[in-house]
């Protein structure tokens, strides 16, 4: 059996979320949703190249103020009417700092268990 060099993927929640996000030049606003600890996917019909270095604001329930992360494109659902597919990006968070890791893993969870229970 070959290996390969995939890294297991964190469990996502399936959850919209508001999220402004900011690159060169503009400031948007979407829907997150497929949250986890690693990343998130933004949902749009017009997506930022894969690579693209992007912040985004995230107001985490129970948090006083935005959660400010830093993150790349990292994959892209283009728009195709033909599609079953949601168009959008898929950004991996980069640089987060204990502190955001925390939050957003609680975030997770917490969303986790409500979802659960629902």
């Amino acid at each position: 059996m070959a290996q390969t060099d995939h890294k297991p993927r964190a469990p996502r929640l399936h959850h919209e979320i508001p999220v402004a996000y900011r690159t060169v030049g503009s400031f948007l606003s979407d829907w997150a949703t497929n949250i986890s600890r690693g990343g998130l996917f933004i949902n749009t019909r017009s997506p930022l190249p894969v690579g693209t270095a992007v912040t985004i604001l995230i107001q985490l329930p129970g948090a006083s103020f935005p959660c400010r992360l830093e993150g790349r494109v990292a994959r892209v659902t283009p728009l195709d009417d033909h599609a079953s597919e949601v168009p959008g990006m898929g950004i991996e968070f980069t640089g987060l700092d204990e502190s955001q890791q925390r939050e957003l893993d609680q975030f997770v969870e917490r969303l986790r268990s409500e979802l659960d229970e629902a």
